[in-house]
């Protein structure tokens, strides 16, 4: 290292390069006397009393010694400067910086301010920035990691007790964060998009650690600039980031990187109308920068963090802004912002966005280099947090009543839904004043505003528990909460600011009381901000407060807010007629075309419950619960559900029922169910939604699903479709589809939330036009199916175009394609050969089983084969037409080093022992793969055998399975494969020679070589052949337990 410098308070800062010859000390001049007592007699003696003359002469000869020092000194350094500046200047030990004076490096540190000083005079910035990154980064970096290490060390979790916070690192969960998907917008309702992910939470790909959002994946050559991580609100992305800085801060991760930059968007709106450069900006928010002068970023790796773009109330505008390039330059924040998104300004820096799916495609897709997503808490990793927030017992008991409510489940996907929850069943187990713990997502956030009541009430009210928490001042607050919730909600605003507040009638020192409700983002650092920001802390909550407020109003008033022309409804003051409230309600969330009400209808119909009223008795003066008028709430959901609705809109009145207590159509199917006594065809529309709510609300992981279980139709396939969505694996084999079924399927695959790997349509008939329909979805990116059966769909050679477009689609995952019996023809093979040949071809098995392929297709397949690019493992050409020439060029593709092809089916190919010299070549050579080999039913005869058992005896054979099933084999073709079985070298543990002729001295022959110690065939415990005499021959069936 360079410099150690000491600050004013003493502490030692290190800077991060180094001159080896910095440890040698500059010697000054001490003054003319023989030693230091000499001179300060000599000065004590002159000045009180001496001349004017002997006063100036002395201090002549003073400052012509200083002038010699500083003068030698700055020589010295300002040599050791010019060597600093030369690239690549060794560092020296860290025993020769344990040795350096503490003067010599406080006047260092002096003199290296001086010289930056002047080098930009001289408009030498290059220069400048050199040596303060060499000199002084080290030391900003130092302030700026004790600064971040006690901004985030702690985070408060709502309602923090007085004094008290929790240390980030001994809360914090790993989160499941997956790579994936476009920068583009999804416009569901959060909600359904967090149920959609709670059914592949535990089957989604590997996760990413946050230490590593920045690393390469494996075969990925350009480096990563850009992240941008998607996640609905309350998923924790804030907090992910918060872990990052606080690991960098602690020196515990990514400690290439200089220095890292937090900001979130709610700061950064407030400066809307400012001006910054980018190093301004920084100076702005992290001042201990601008203390140590740093002007620009050169040769210094800096990251910098943009948290909440969905909050982000600046223009930025990607098309038209003006182009921005020096860090120094000044512009409005949009333009900083998004000249640095495009990699305009400080190409070098690293980014990591954040934001809700709403808002994703905001930054163009060309400007981020990886997309990942925070999927939330994955089962076990919701125990983890509840165990951690409890002990023993309690945690159990919490675990367990929250898997026995779906909705909560589900909604513990969020993590600040746990901590909702957590606070919740804490409070109520211990008081017990609430009865049965809340199963519903109206009573849990009923007993959270509860809970907040209680908390203003002995926390700033210094009252205790047991007084009455609701006074006239907290029920004026919550209306406002209420009041703002809904106004804003209907804006589509998630943040607020003070005017938001004030015009609701929010006092903002009353407010703070109620911060479990809405967050004040503010810190105390001068200068960083000039307003404060407000925000629920969920969506959901807000939701709940908005719906809190229509049903108070009507009930007070009889508006109903929910009409474009709001007028008052006359009622009884006995009977409020909330059914009115509530059918206007049900028909506006299904006039929504994303769902964005589903959320606040179900809060809407559970306030309706004497029972969820009766918890908030002190807020409610006034009830207006009827069960009358429930009742003709429920029966006109009913209604609702017998109409053409989409399965989305139907599960969410399948909740909303279950908010009114009302199970009846579910227990119906249920009992149907439980008795095997479902039919199908007699189902209303309402009980097929039933069907589908209770399939999708199983606690069962729906890995697998097959139509057949409840009814083998297009009809039933067309009701299901939301479950063949959350499920991996969907068999739909024999079950009549057509055309149709594909136009509905391809909307499956081409989803956003669709969970499908596994797709079976075998022996349907899809025909080609329907298959052209399914292979655009599965060329979306969206799609991540895998596995795709097509035996038996009456396909052509046209549907091969189609298929070879998703075979060279990069964005296509398949990886297993089953065309067999598919009248596809050479001319089809060859077209599907050209997607095979494709670099970005994933694929690893095929069959063309049975599809009137012949020596030409096989030609058209070879250069695929042996393609430097190509994943195949597995080709089944059996039940075609390949001939001895065809297998003879095929053979040659497989001895080729880039094959990869490990399994080969040519069972009843019409294949005679010419094919077996180019097979047995295939075996013996030390570059083949090939560890299967089918090739059953072929007219091979003992000559064919003869020259196959040479290459199995080659110690170049990988060969493990084979099957010469059917083969024409006698007594004389055993004896040939004895030796090849007890081969030193031999790896066989598979031999089907079923349907052949071996006779009584055959078996013996292969008995006595399975006995060899040698031998490798695998006998499970059993003999390992079994002889069955055949009525209409001599042949006897010899198979290994597994053949």
């Amino acid at each position: 290292m360079l410099f150690v410098f000491r600050s004013n308070s003493g502490s030692s800062c290190v800077s991060m390069k180094s001159d080896r010859s910095m440890a040698h000390p500059t010697t000054f001049k001490s003054g003319p006397g023989p030693d230091d007592e000499g001179v300060s007699q000599q000065s004590s003696q002159v000045l009180p009393g001496g001349s004017a003359h002997q006063h100036q002469t002395h201090l002549d000869s003073i400052f012509k010694m200083l002038e010699d020092n500083m003068v030698t000194f700055m020589k010295e350094e300002l040599k050791k400067m010019k060597k600093l500046l030369i690239p690549d200047y060794p560092a020296r030990s860290e025993s020769e910086r344990e040795d350096e004076d503490e003067e010599q490096r406080s006047s260092r540190e002096s003199l290296v301010r001086i010289t930056l000083d002047f080098l930009r005079r001289m408009k030498q910035e290059e220069l400048a920035q050199r040596l303060w990154s060499r000199a002084f980064a080290g030391v900003c970096q130092k302030k700026l990691k004790c600064s971040l290490e006690k901004r985030f060390q702690c985070v408060f979790e709502g309602v923090a007790k007085q004094g008290e916070s929790t240390l980030l690192n001994q809360i914090y969960t790993e989160l499941h964060i997956t790579e994936g998907g476009a920068a583009e917008v999804n416009q569901e309702h959060e909600v359904r998009q967090i149920e959609a992910a709670s059914r592949t939470a535990d089957r989604a790909g590997t996760s990413i650690r946050p230490g590593d959002i920045f690393e390469a994946s494996p075969g990925r050559s350009q480096p990563i600039r850009t992240v941008l991580t998607k996640g609905v609100a309350g998923i924790g992305k804030t907090v992910l980031t918060q872990k990052f800085t606080l690991d960098w801060a602690e020196d515990k991760d990514n400690q290439d990187i200089h220095l890292t930059f937090p900001f979130t968007f709610r700061e950064l709106n407030v400066l809307k109308e400012k001006k910054f450069s980018l190093v301004g900006l920084v100076h702005h928010f992290f001042t201990d920068t601008k203390q140590e002068g740093m002007y620009s970023f050169e040769d210094l790796q800096v990251v910098f963090i943009l948290d909440g773009l969905d909050e982000c109330r600046l223009p930025l505008d990607f098309q038209n802004t003006e182009f921005l390039t020096e860090v120094t330059e000044s512009t409005s924040v949009d333009v900083l912002l998004t000249n640095l998104i495009r990699g305009k300004l400080l190409p070098s820096a690293r980014l990591w966005i954040t934001t809700r799916p709403a808002a994703a495609n905001q930054i163009p897709a060309d400007c981020v280099d990886r997309v990942t997503e925070v999927r939330g808490f994955t089962d076990p990793q919701k125990e983890e947090y509840f165990r951690r927030r409890f002990r023993g017992q309690q945690a159990s008991k919490i675990i367990s009543h929250i898997k026995t409510s779906r909705s909560l489940h589900i909604m513990c996907h969020i993590p600040v839904f746990c901590w909702i929850t957590a606070t919740v069943l804490e409070e109520v187990l211990r008081s017990r004043e609430g009865g049965e713990l809340p199963k519903t997502l109206t009573q849990m956030y009923i007993h959270h505003l509860v809970v907040q009541a209680k908390v203003k009430t002995v926390k700033y009210g210094g009252g205790a528990a047991t007084d009455p928490h609701w006074s006239p001042e907290s029920r004026e607050m919550i209306e406002s909460l209420e009041k703002l919730a809904f106004e804003e909600l209907q804006k589509g605003n998630l943040i607020f600011y003070e005017p938001d507040l004030t015009e609701c009638g929010i006092d903002l020192t009353a407010a703070s009381v109620y911060s479990g409700m809405f967050t004040q983002i503010f810190r105390e650092e001068s200068g960083l901000y000039q307003d404060k920001v407000f925000c629920f802390i969920h969506l959901s909550l807000q939701e709940f407060l908005a719906a809190l407020h229509v049903h108070q109003t009507f009930i007070k008033s009889g508006i109903n807010l929910l009409e474009e022309k709001q007028t008052t409804i006359q009622q009884s003051p006995q009977q409020p007629q909330l059914h009115h409230l509530h059918q206007r309600a049900v028909d506006k969330a299904l006039k929504s075309p994303n769902g964005h009400l589903d959320l606040f209808l179900r809060f809407l119909l559970g306030l309706s419950l004497e029972t969820n009223q009766s918890l908030l008795r002190g807020l409610l003066t006034q009830t207006g619960s009827s069960s009358q008028s429930n009742q003709e709430t429920v029966q006109y959901i009913k209604e609702k559900l017998s109409e053409s609705l989409s399965a989305e809109r139907s599960i969410n009145l399948f909740h909303c029922l279950n908010e009114l207590n009302d199970g009846s159509l579910v227990e119906e199917i249920q009992q149907s169910l439980r008795s095997g006594s479902l039919s199908t065809d007699e189902l209303s529309p309402a009980q097929w939604s039933a069907l589908v709510f209770i399939l999708l609300s199983s606690e069962e992981d729906l890995k697998e699903f097959d139509l057949k279980k409840y009814s083998a139709s297009e009809e039933a396939l067309l009701k299901l479709l939301p479950v063949v969505k959350a499920s991996n694996k969907a068999l739909l084999s024999s079950c009549g589809l057509s055309e149709r079924s594909c136009g509905a399927l391809s909307s499956v695959l081409s989803s956003q939330s669709s969970s499908l790997t596994h797709l079976d349509l075998s022996h349907n008939c899809p025909g080609d036009s329907g298959l052209e329909l399914l292979s655009a979805a599965v060329e979306d990116p969206h799609c991540s199916l895998k596995t795709f059966r097509l035996s038996s769909c009456g396909l052509s050679e046209r549907s091969c175009g189609a298929l070879s477009s998703v075979l060279s689609s990069q964005s296509s995952s398949l990886t297993h394609l089953d065309l067999s019996n598919n009248d596809l023809q050479d001319s089809g093979v060859k077209r599907l050969s050209l997607g095979l040949e494709s670099p970005h071809c994933k694929l690893e098995a095929l069959s063309l089983s049975g599809c009137l392929v012949s020596e030409e297709g096989c030609a058209s397949l070879v250069s695929a084969v042996r393609a430097e690019s190509s994943h195949l493992r597995e080709l089944d050409l059996s039940y075609n037409h390949p001939g001895d020439s065809g297998v003879k060029e095929l053979s040659a593709a497989v001895e080729d080093p880039h094959c990869s092809l490990e399994t080969l089916r040519l069972s009843s190919c019409g294949l005679s022992e010419r094919s077996c010299g180019a097979l047995s070549s295939v075996l013996s050579s030390q570059s083949s793969s090939l560890t299967h080999l089918d090739l059953s039913n072929n007219d091979l005869h003992d000559s064919g055998v003869k020259r196959l058992s040479l290459g199995l005896e080659s110690p170049h054979c990988k060969l493990e399975a084979l099957s010469l099933s059917g083969c024409l084999v006698s007594e004389e073709g055993c004896a040939s494969l004895v030796s090849a079985v007890r081969a030193e070298s031999s790896r066989l543990r598979e031999l089907d020679l079923s349907y052949n002729h071996p006779g009584d001295s055959g078996v013996e022959l292969l008995s006595a070589a399975v006995e060899d110690p040698h031998c490798s065939l695998e006998t499970q415990g059993g003999p390992w052949w079994t002889a069955v005499a055949q009525t209409w021959s001599e042949e006897v069936f010899l198979s290994t337990s597994t053949g």
